[in-house]
């Protein structure tokens, strides 16, 4: 909604029906039954094709009093708007889980004065996208700036009390807060295509290559729909707005033939607390050894320039690879310094399937406005290549075409 309009889509050609509700899809005969919420008018309309694009919503879970007035889901600009709004006369605030959406709410309740409760149900923060040591740093800055973070309790009731306090109950003791915002992540909102296209079983619609379920006439992108994850090469459910952006653009492409391939994704991704940037790309070496890689992680604990510049700031990388074969998997960075796009170049080292020896000595820019002789990304790199020399595997490996004439194109 905010990076286009439907006046903008009406006149790249699209007839644009807002207010209007979905109830029912027959993918047998091709029609979609269609309600105007504005009128009440039930229609039904027929396709050739049909682009599935229902995202998600909030994972509501089954917690006695989630139903309460002080207790509110997060999700979309709607519910946002009336959080915001909420919150203006509350003064003391919970929030129920700690991915990207619970800690950046955190953050900006605390930089509003609040009083901030996040609860989560695991002993990691954000931990689809970091490991438990950056979990740690992160959540002893969330505590420095006033932030009061409760792990290892799994939310079991909402109750009232006679103060007119909203009584958190969990598994490792009672809180009370003035108002409650559930942010336990998405599910797919696919149940009008329930038993008409194959679906995972947390009902993300599988796709092929071109973004095409198993209805050869019907097509799935973003949080509807699974996506290819190249880490691991099997399909996966990771609701990003980068994967639906793509994805949807792909099914425009697709449904007039099997065009364009979807590369699959890395799950890159990027936030700030606090004035820190904090990136990821690819597995955590906790998701890598559970995925069943034989899997290693180092860190770089440095600056991102040369400390004799006016200025510089610490910087931490994690570098996830398989020892296997060498190949990188994944990467967390985490700095003052605006250090995203870095999460971006490892996000295609992942896609080509690139090694720890060809990062260690890929060419980078050098000038000391900007890194050391050898980027930081290099640097992590030889890192792991100094660790696997010194278990005896010193068997560079690169896949970069180092051989290759270069006429050859």
């Amino acid at each position: 909604m905010f990076y286009s309009s439907p006046e903008q889509l009406t006149e790249a050609g699209a007839k644009v029906l807002t207010r209007h509700n979905v109830i029912k899809i027959d993918s047998e005969n091709k029609t979609v039954q269609v309600v105007d919420m504005d009128s009440g008018d039930m229609k039904t309309d027929t396709y050739d094709k049909l682009i599935m694009a229902t995202g998600s919503t909030v994972t509501v879970p089954p917690i006695f009093g989630i139903d309460e007035d002080k207790v509110m889901l997060c999700k979309n600009y709607e519910q946002a708007v009336a959080i915001d709004k909420a919150a203006k006369d509350n003064k003391r605030i919970a929030i129920i889980g700690a991915g990207y959406i619970g800690t950046e709410l955190a953050e900006s309740y605390a930089r509003t004065g609040h009083d901030v409760q996040l609860i989560q149900s695991r002993d990691i923060i954000l931990n689809h996208y970091v490991d438990k040591g950056l979990s740690d740093h992160i959540v002893s800055i969330l505590t420095d700036e006033g932030v009061k973070v409760l792990l290892d309790r799994r939310v079991t009731s909402f109750t009232g009390n006679d103060n007119g306090e909203l009584v958190i109950e969990t598994t490792n003791g009672d809180f009370t807060a003035d108002l409650a915002v559930v942010c336990t992540g998405f599910v797919p909102n696919t149940e009008l295509l329930r038993g008409q296209v194959e679906m995972n079983k947390q009902g993300a619609i599988i796709i092929n290559d071109y973004v095409q379920t198993s209805n050869p006439d019907i097509f799935a992108c973003g949080d509807a729909s699974v996506v290819n994850f190249n880490p691991t090469g099997k399909p996966a459910y990771t609701p990003l707005a980068t994967n639906a952006v793509r994805q949807g653009m792909l099914a425009g492409i697709n449904v007039f033939g099997n065009i364009q391939k979807y590369m699959g994704t890395q799950a890159t991704s990027a936030m700030v607390i606090f004035g820190r940037t904090l990136a990821s790309t690819g597995l955590t070496i906790d998701h890598a050894l559970n995925a069943g890689f034989d899997a290693y992680q180092v860190t770089f604990e440095g600056t991102w320039r040369p400390s004799y510049m006016p200025t510089t700031d610490d910087l931490t990388i994690n570098l996830v690879y398989n020892r296997k074969n060498r190949r990188i998997l994944g990467a967390q960075f985490f700095s003052k310094h605006e250090v995203a796009q870095s999460a971006n170049a490892i996000s295609i080292a992942i896609q080509n399937r690139n090694t720890i020896d060809d990062l260690a000595f890929v060419d980078m820019l050098f000038n000391p406005n900007f890194d050391d002789p050898f980027n930081y990304l290099n640097l992590v790199a030889q890192q792991a290549v100094e660790k696997e020399t010194k278990r005896g595997n010193n068997h560079p490996r690169l896949t970069a075409g180092v051989d290759k004439d270069p006429e050859e194109a």
